[in-house]
Formats: C-alpha cells, structure tokens, sequence
C-alpha cells in the first residue's frame, strides 16, 4: 500500500488510479467511479493537476504500426563526469527526437537512453552521425530489444 503523501486522501487516489486506466475519461464518469459529485470531483481533479501530480495527459502509439521497428537501450559514458558536462549532453540529447527517454544512471555508465528507430540503417546513423558527434560521449553501448513483454504507464497507487 502506498503511503499517502502530499495531503492526498483516498478520494485522490481513486481520481488518480482512475485517470492511470484512462485519461480521456469525462467528469460524469470519473465522478461516479470516485462516487463524488462532478463539481468537487472537478476541483479536486484541477488541484491535483496544479499541484504538479499529474504532470501531463498523453496517449501511447503502436510504433510498429507507425513503421518504427527498432528499439535499443544505449548506455553512454562520458569524457568527463561534471555538472557542466552532463547539462552539455543532456540538452544535446534532448534535440535527438530519436530517444525516448534519458536517465542518469550510477556505476558503469553514465546514462542510459531508449532510443526508437524505424530500421538498422537509421539505428547506425543515428549512433554514427548524431550520438558519437556529441563531444561529451566517451564510450557508447548498445542493446536491441527483441521483444517487449511488459509496458507499464500506471504506477501502483493501492486502494
């Protein structure tokens, strides 16, 4: 069971469990779900948002039904480990619309990025021309994912 935090009650979590499941929900129905009425659902809901809680609605697309075949996780070490030398990376990272994500990891790597590429070829380009020019990356590794088997958007709230 998760330990309430942020002056959340159980009325929250349920807005947010239900939210996790479905994020295009209507009023009407996330107020019947949290058996409130929708006018307080609705300002609990705006609360939860402005607090930074919730921090963005979004929708996951199929990217093979879109043509996008590889993925990869890359581990990048770098030339050198300082906070001017990371922030350098990082924003040249964040202009490659070819990763996903970007975490900053402790032990034999600095980073790791999940990077998503229609094919090998854009793969390889994507390593050769972009990532290995980015003057802060020493060593770089990478990994194919065969196959996903697990995808979780929603984190594990109880109730």
């Amino acid at each position: 069971m998760l330990k309430i935090t942020n002056n959340l009650d159980s009325t929250d979590i349920k807005i947010l469990n239900a939210l996790q499941i479905n994020s295009r929900i209507s009023n009407a129905e996330l107020s019947a779900q949290v058996n409130l009425s929708q006018t307080p659902c609705l300002r609990r809901l705006r609360k939860l948002e402005r607090s930074g809680l919730i921090e963005q609605y979004s929708v996951k697309l199929n990217q093979h039904m879109l043509g996008m075949n590889i993925s990869a996780f890359v581990f990048v070490k770098l030339n050198k480990n300082t906070s001017g030398n990371a922030a350098e990376f990082e924003a040249a990272i964040a202009e490659f619309t070819e990763v996903l994500e970007c975490c900053v990891l402790a032990g034999v790597h600095d980073y790791s990025l999940r990077v998503v590429v229609a094919d090998l070829q854009a793969f390889e380009s994507f390593l050769k021309d972009k990532l290995a020019n980015v003057k802060q990356v020493e060593n770089i590794e990478s990994t194919m994912i065969l196959n996903q088997t697990l995808s979780r958007l929603s984190l594990n709230l109880g109730i």
